[in-house]
């Protein structure tokens, strides 16, 4: 029990790290950022965090992604955590990639013929699409407990800046 404990307090206070909390606050913003974008933009529309903010990438403008991000921040601020998840995030990816593929190869692992793995493919690919549709729930989840950290604390929004075309700079602090 004690060991189940102090395997969730470390994990917990690996999460709290600075930079890695900075970028699960920063993941936070810029996902609740495109969610708020997507209301009035059908564009096609990329995000990446890191510690310092993060790049939106799209067709956007300057002024756009500003009220955006304000409104954004505001509503992660009064409890909207839900806007913390967002369909199109790499998690989900990742999640639909890595748990079918790792069900698919979990029968297949023991085979030391060529003829038992031709054999287990169709019990390789029910695990498969078994892992897939873990993965639709687990993909939010990871995002929601791992990859986003909704409490943006004191975080502000220090400056928002054009890169280049279709690309954009949102730095916080």
């Amino acid at each position: 029990m004690t060991y189940v404990i102090d395997c969730m307090y470390n994990h917990h206070m690996l999460l709290n790290l600075p930079l890695i909390l900075e970028t699960r606050r920063n993941h936070a913003l810029e996902h609740a950022t495109l969610h708020i974008l997507a209301r009035t933009h059908k564009t096609s529309m990329a995000g990446h965090s890191n510690p310092t903010g993060f790049y939106l990438l799209g067709d956007l403008q300057l002024e756009d992604i500003a009220n955006a991000a304000i409104e954004a921040m505001s509503r992660l601020k009064a409890g909207e955590s839900g806007l913390a998840v967002h369909p199109g995030c790499g998690t989900n990816l990742v999640a639909a990639a890595v748990l079918p593929a790792t069900f698919a190869w979990a029968p297949l692992r023991g085979a030391r013929t060529t003829r038992w793995r031709l054999l287990l493919i169709p019990l390789a690919l029910a695990f498969a699409v078994f892992g897939y549709l873990l993965s639709k729930p687990l993909g939010p989840w990871l995002q929601a407990n791992i990859t986003t950290e909704a409490d943006l604390g004191n975080m502000k929004i220090v400056e928002i800046l054009f890169v280049r075309k279709g690309v954009h700079r949102i730095i916080t602090k």
